[in-house]
């Protein structure tokens, strides 16, 4: 049967490259582009346009990624995302986020509390500690040493939603929560250094203490300096039993384009989940010379892109029809 998948692998395998109508796809070919920033979702262009002012005068990806994904952060109208991001079963706003510089040092946050931030303490681990990850109190504990203000992130919409949602109790994650979801971005600076951010409030109505992705090195994030980087959005649970945004840069260092590794890395949870039409997975991810990779498992994921071209948002491809 002739499905879009098959289509897609059969031009992938007879041109070598994707869809070069794709705005993504246009400059492939001409040598290295940078500085660029790709972020997760619609929402993402409010992020790239922070970080671009960073890249736009030179400066250092490490220092776009934190600030464009803040943006999202602070936004309250973003209710899976710091402030205002919607609670657990219990009530309570747990965070989790993780960053990566060019060097290949990592920091991360998980199940944080009462900082609207976590990305900014997650980078603060990873430079002024001999960690990767801090959890919980210690978190907390930590981010008010580094002079953060303990406040409260529950906002009178994330709870009035959390009450509403109580009335029936049912947990069901939802598919493309109005294309809201994590914030991951990447980013390629002038100079060649790569980096990356995650940063998000988890699933909705959780089981208080879940962590997903986001904060996990090697799943919600991976960025290798030598190869590129890569991000989840979506179910994170999926994303971690595959370990997902470190099997797309290693498929990418033995030779797949960025494209075809977020392939791959969506076709295998789509072969072992038992039911994959119930979520979804969304990988973006950013090569070494510039080039943009991103597929999903169902349509509807969409990315942001800003280099000195365009700025931009693109659908998806997608695995499930």
């Amino acid at each position: 049967m002739f499905t879009r998948r098959n289509f897609i692998h059969t031009t992938v395998a007879s041109t070598g490259s994707l869809l070069l109508s794709n705005p993504l796809t246009q400059n492939l070919g001409t040598g290295v582009r940078k500085p660029v920033v790709v972020s997760t979702w619609d929402f993402g262009q409010k992020a790239n346009a922070r970080a671009w002012e960073i890249l736009g005068r030179q400066g250092r990806a490490l220092d776009a990624v934190e600030q464009g994904v803040m943006v999202i952060e602070a936004d309250t109208s973003n209710m899976t995302v710091g402030v205002g991001g919607l609670p657990d079963r219990n009530g309570k706003v747990t965070l989790d986020a993780c960053i990566m510089d060019e060097h290949g040092n990592a920091g991360s946050v998980c199940f944080l509390e009462h900082i609207s931030h976590p990305i900014a303490v997650a980078r603060m681990v990873m430079e002024r500690t001999p960690h990767v990850m801090l959890a919980g109190e210690g978190a907390l504990d930590f981010a008010l040493s580094q002079g953060f203000k303990k406040e409260n992130i529950l906002t009178k919409e994330a709870k009035d939603a959390w009450e509403k949602w109580k009335k029936s109790a049912e947990y069901k994650p939802i598919i493309n929560v109005e294309n809201h979801d994590t914030i991951a971005m990447l980013a390629l600076d002038s100079q060649g250094g790569l980096a990356g951010a995650c940063t998000t409030s988890g699933l909705a109505y959780k089981l208080h203490g879940r962590v997903g992705d986001s904060p996990i090195i090697g799943a919600g994030l991976y960025v290798d300096p030598e190869i590129g980087g890569a991000a989840a959005t979506g179910l994170g649970e999926a994303v971690m039993r595959t370990v997902g945004s470190f099997l797309v840069v290693e498929l990418m260092r033995q030779g797949r384009s960025p494209q075809e590794a977020c392939m791959e890395a969506v076709e295998r949870i789509a072969k072992r989940e038992k039911r994959p039409q119930d979520m979804q997975i969304g990988y973006l991810a950013l090569g070494r010379n510039g080039e943009v990779g991103a597929y999903s498992l169902q349509k509807g994921f969409t990315y942001a892109l800003q280099d000195e071209e365009q700025s931009t948002t693109v659908a998806a491809l997608y695995y499930l029809e």
